[in-house]
């Protein structure tokens, strides 16, 4: 079993030792109840971490650590950034919970058309804090040290850019009188940039797709079967990963 990883506020200690206390340093006590001699991982979730050693366990909320030496896990390549359709109810935060274990590396909303679902005002900046709480949790009970980055939802005009700036451009999208291709088959690059976009339950609409495309995407099914859009950006970044090497 690898060791637990918890997240610290500022640079990760480095050679030193160091108390974990707040919200982490309780999850660590009284949650995971870890005791001194067992180890654990501490991590800005942006690629700095560091091995620690608990030395003791203070109260409910505080763990003196003896940390080793701090490193970086760098990003790996091709990066891979999934812009997603706004789904409904919880089912957002199952996207950004099954994509985060998977392995993406950046996550951007989406406000599509067909979207029932919209972030508006106050509604808006909830549902997003949710998403990067439900990375940030989700990162940790994976063993990330290099947590997903979750944006600000797009515009349809801004994933258009985000598209036009990638190696490979790519679009979910199943069309019987126009069968796209396979993912699977897809050539990708080695290195730069994947941006893959899910549609909403709706499915992608013909004045979306023609923007896309005119940015460079290409449209690409993932098999026979019909994913829902919570369900679809994790498989196809399962698929990414693979053909890439990233889980060799």
């Amino acid at each position: 079993m690898t060791a637990p990883v918890f997240v610290v506020d500022g640079p990760v200690p480095d050679d030193r030792t160091y108390v974990l206390d707040g919200a982490e340093g309780r999850h660590a006590v009284s949650v995971k109840r870890l005791r001194a001699g067992e180890a654990l991982v501490l991590t800005d979730g942006r690629g700095a971490w560091s091995e620690a050693v608990v030395t003791a366990a203070e109260g409910k909320d505080r763990l003196v650590v003896e940390a080793g030496p701090a490193r970086v896990e760098e990003p790996e390549q091709p990066r891979i950034t999934v812009v997603q359709a706004l789904p409904k109810g919880d089912r957002g935060e199952l996207a950004v919970e099954t994509m985060t274990e998977t392995g993406v590396d950046a996550i951007v909303p989406w406000a599509a058309a067909r979207c029932i679902t919209q972030w508006r005002g106050e509604r808006g900046t909830k549902a997003l804090a949710k998403w990067r709480a439900t990375a940030r949790e989700a990162g940790k009970q994976s063993r990330r040290v290099r947590f997903p980055e979750i944006a600000q939802a797009a515009s349809t005009k801004e994933v258009a850019a985000l598209l036009a700036a990638a190696d490979l451009a790519v679009v979910l999208h199943e069309d019987r009188d126009a069968p796209s291709a396979a993912l699977a088959s897809a050539k990708l690059p080695t290195s730069g940039e994947i941006v893959l976009v899910v549609g909403p339950e709706g499915g992608v609409s013909p004045q979306e797709l023609e923007v896309f495309e005119a940015a460079g995407a290409r449209a690409f099914r993932l098999g026979r079967s019909v994913l829902r859009t919570s369900t679809a950006g994790t498989a196809a970044v399962a698929l990414l990963l693979g053909r890439t090497g990233r889980w060799g």
